[in-house]
């Protein structure tokens, strides 16, 4: 009996330990890879979800403006002062249930003013995006808030109309939102873009204000493609070159998903690979260039 006992006392033996922490570190080792799996899953579905209500507030607005489409940038001088400069995204507020926060910059000249620069807006986030700090650009525009998505300027900042006896100046689309030649599934409207490219200074601020005359294109607000039409950019390195590779550049559309997402200007999102052929991404692009697009769209 007392044999009995002692058997069934005996605890592990080193070997036994060991090999039931080698089983627990395989598992884990095949789990994290599925768990990742479905965390960026759901990030990419949320980026895409983004997207659409961003592509959903443009058709709103159009709706709302007699088919009229947002300006990258407008001012119309008001007295007393109103809002003054209506930066791209600021004109969306409205159509994604943040009135309030457009409210906010009431009177102050700019739709950046009050503080409202550096509100936080989920919508323009993308849970991906690594390179902000809670949804705060930290460099470039410091400290204001980030955009991880940035207007493609050949749809929307192509057309200059500027009234200096009415101190009207508007940078803005060719087109409304029914007669864009190459189509509205044909046509790139946004971009990823990752908030900040802190190797460079960078950043993309949804509030901050950006065009070609007035501010410029500059180093700080959300546009893509005044300094060419460069491809898509899959999770670069933020900081530093890895070997040839280099670091998240402005100049790109980037992302930190496995594709390039992108909204047409029908409201539709999809990824676009990092493989995807020049001209087939400049044709998507371009609002009327005539082209169809490649076969590897």
């Amino acid at each position: 009996m007392s044999r009995i006992v002692s058997v069934l006392r005996r605890g592990f033996t080193l070997i036994e330990l060991l090999v039931v922490i080698a089983i627990i570190a395989i598992l884990i080792g095949l789990l994290l890879p599925a768990v990742q799996k479905v965390r960026e899953a759901a990030a990419r579905a949320q980026c895409q979800n983004n997207l659409k209500q961003i592509g959903l507030a443009i058709h709103n607005y159009a709706s709302a403006n007699s088919s009229a489409m947002p300006f990258q940038l407008y001012y119309q001088r008001q007295n007393p002062p109103g809002i003054g400069w209506y930066p791209f995204f600021y004109t969306l507020l409205p159509y994604i249930e943040q009135q309030n926060l457009a409210n906010v910059a009431t009177g102050t000249g700019a739709g950046w003013g009050s503080n409202v620069y550096q509100s936080v807006v989920k919508t323009y986030i993308c849970p991906s995006d690594p390179s902000n700090n809670a949804g705060i650009c930290p460099t470039g525009a410091t400290n204001w808030a980030a955009s991880s998505y940035a207007p493609n300027y050949l749809m929307w900042a192509t057309s200059r109309n500027y009234d200096n006896v009415n101190a009207i100046y508007q940078t803005g689309p060719r087109y409304n939102i029914g007669n864009i030649p190459d189509g509205t599934s044909n046509t790139i409207g946004i971009v990823e873009r990752l908030s900040t490219c802190p190797y460079y200074g960078w950043s993309n601020a949804w509030a901050y204000p950006q065009d070609g005359y007035y501010w410029g294109w500059n180093s700080a607000g959300a546009a893509y493609g005044p300094w060419g039409l460069y491809l898509p950019m899959i999770a670069p390195p933020l900081r530093n070159y890895v070997g040839s590779v280099q670091p998240a550049h402005p100049y790109y559309p980037s992302t930190y998903h496995s594709t390039e997402q992108v909204m047409l200007m029908d409201g539709s999102v999809r990824g676009v690979s990092g493989a995807v052929s020049q001209s087939t991404w400049m044709y998507a692009i371009s609002p009327d260039d005539g082209y169809a697009l490649g076969p590897n769209w």
